[in-house]
Formats: C-alpha cells, sequence, structure tokens
C-alpha cells in the first residue's frame, strides 16, 4: 500500500468505527498530537483512538485533499458528533500531516482551532473561556485522565507509557 493509500485507509476506517484497521496503519512507534491529545505515543496513540471511536454515537467523518509524497503526507477532515459531556453539536475541522517509515504512519500531528472547539462542546463557558491558558489545561487534563481510565479497562494496552 502506498502512502496516500495508507491516509484513505486510515480515514475510510475512522469513517467505519473501525479502530483496529486505524491502527494497523500506524507504526509501532508512532507519535500522535493535536491541540488536546500533546503527545502520544505507540499504544497509548493508538489506544486513543480506540477510545474515541467505540466511544462516538453519532460520529461522522469526511475527508478531502490527501496528498503523499516521499515521506510525508497530508489532508484535511472534518468530524461531527455531540460531545459527550454536555451533548453539544461539535463540527471539527482539521488539517493532518503525516511522517511514514517503511510504509506506516510513524509521526501524525493534528492541528484545529481548539477555542473555536470549545465554544461548540462547551457552550458559553467554552466561548468566554476557550481562549484561556487555564481552560484549554483543563481540556488536556479531561482528555488525558479519560484516556488514562479508557487504558486501566484495556489491559491489551498495558505496556502504554504515561
Amino acid at each position: 500500500m502506498n502512502k496516500k493509500e495508507t491516509i484513505e485507509t486510515f480515514y475510510r476506517s475512522f469513517q467505519g468505527r473501525d479502530w483496529q484497521t486505524m491502527q494497523s496503519c500506524y507504526d509501532e512507534a508512532v507519535v500522535f498530537s493535536d491541540p488536546v491529545f500533546t503527545h502520544l505515543e505507540g499504544d497509548r496513540a493508538r489506544a486513543m483512538w480506540h477510545m474515541l471511536v467505540s466511544s462516538a454515537k453519532d460520529l461522522t467523518i469526511s475527508f478531502s485533499n490527501v496528498v503523499a509524497n516521499g515521506q510525508s503526507g497530508s489532508c484535511d477532515w472534518e468530524a461531527r458528533y455531540s460531545f459527550s459531556r454536555t451533548g453539544r453539536a461539535v463540527h471539527n475541522r482539521i488539517h493532518a500531516d503525516f511522517q511514514f517509515a517503511d510504509g506506516k504512519i510513524i509521526r501524525h500531528t493534528d492541528t484545529f482551532d481548539l477555542t473555536r472547539w470549545a465554544g461548540m462542546a462547551l457552550g458559553w463557558p467554552g466561548k468566554m473561556l476557550g481562549w484561556t491558558p487555564w481552560m484549554k489545561n483543563q481540556i488536556r487534563a479531561t482528555a488525558s485522565t479519560g484516556l488514562s481510565r479508557f487504558l486501566a479497562s484495556h489491559p491489551e494496552y498495558t505496556g502504554a507509557k504515561k
């Protein structure tokens, strides 16, 4: 599978909530980061997708502009879902950058506007405080705690770094 096909397989699997195929696109030593999960390595990165996909109730994913050349690639993707803590509708627009090693994704970096996301997901507190370092750190801490709980209940990820 070429690099462009790997990206497309990852997002088609995401659309189908097939976290196992998503994980198979990653190298064992993958590093994932985005504005919420700022640095996840290996099993911790793979577990994050498992957690997100398996907990999603009304998630829809679309992707476009897939490009891959040399050892890198990118795409744009959008997620629409109800945020589980508040039930509020979220439409997040994300840009993904990838680096590859031996045909697998070794680095995956998503960028999106965390302040905009906070406003959609959290309502007025997110709209008023989403730009502050305090709120951004609260969002990150809550997500990290959720991932740690997920890892604790899934022994297949016991080797995941904290």
